[in-house]
């Protein structure tokens, strides 16, 4: 009888063992990248210690904090009146004696359709609370991968956040193939699919919903439980430090309902 092998997808090598920290860009510092960015100084610290080189991450956004902030993402009073971005890099910077960055604009092409200087990485993570800037960094992303080929900022993972009032996913893709080693024991999978050609419909729909910005901590959460970002930047910082531990993964990512408690793995390959 014919052994059926579990499918994985392998790290490459260059991530796994590199020779200078791994450019890490984390697009979006509200309610989920805010706390998403605390689990990033764990895993680097950890990935240190290690042997490993490291991440360099640099944190995107243009909001400016306010009152409707303090509680439900990670901002203190004493912040309001500064970009989420720089309070957040400056607050590790001080604690950890990292030299991450603060991009105090947004992911996106310009009228032009030129991308952001300082856009290249090999890891995108992308925090966002709406659907049309998943599109944005998915052309953004795809554009790179060509001109940074063979380069240390090559791009090579997404992982996507996303998420309403009581549920939420977390998707890792791959920006195009990354080669994978010959394996007896395992069926290897190349390419993970984009959320957003994956789940595009869906997307389109959830976009429907309205998304205006709210004004107090009481109307944000009639919007998102409380503890819905957090679960996902805890979970979704798993799976990434169990790809780098490990080097492979045999889940992709996961659904995730809050209110029930219930969780869904999706495999690799599925």
């Amino acid at each position: 009888m014919k052994t059926i092998k579990n499918k994985v997808h392998f790290l490459p090598n260059d991530l796994l063992s590199p020779t200078n920290p791994i450019r890490v860009n984390v697009i979006g510092a509200g309610g989920t990248g805010s706390k998403f960015m605390t689990s990033l100084i764990e895993i680097n610290h950890s990935l240190i210690e290690l042997g490993h080189a490291g991440l360099q991450v640099h944190l995107w956004d243009d909001d400016i904090i306010t009152q409707a902030n303090i509680g439900r993402q990670r901002f203190a009073e004493s912040e309001k009146g500064l970009y989420k971005s720089v309070a957040i890099i400056n607050r590790i910077n001080r604690w950890s004696g990292f030299n991450w960055k603060a991009e105090t604009q947004k992911f996106e092409r310009d009228v032009q359709g030129e991308i952001p200087e300082n856009a290249g990485a090999s890891i995108y993570i992308s925090c966002t609370d709406n659907v049309e800037s998943r599109f944005e960094i998915a052309n953004i992303v795809r554009k790179l991968k060509g001109q940074y080929n063979h380069h240390r900022y090559s791009a090579n993972y997404w992982l996507d956040f996303g998420n309403s009032k009581y549920s939420g996913q977390v998707i890792l893709s791959t920006i195009g193939k990354i080669e994978q080693p010959r394996s007896k024991k395992f069926a290897t999978v190349a390419e993970l699919p984009f959320v957003t050609d994956e789940y595009a419909d869906l997307l389109q729909e959830s976009e429907k919903t309205d998304d205006t910005p709210s004004c107090s901590l009481a109307e944000s959460l009639d919007k998102q439980d409380l503890f819905i970002n957090a679960t996902l930047a805890q979970m979704g910082a798993s799976l990434l430090w169990n790809l780098f531990r490990f080097g492979m993964t045999e889940n992709r990512g996961f659904f995730l309902n809050l209110q029930n408690f219930r969780t869904q793995p999706i495999p690799v390959g599925s």
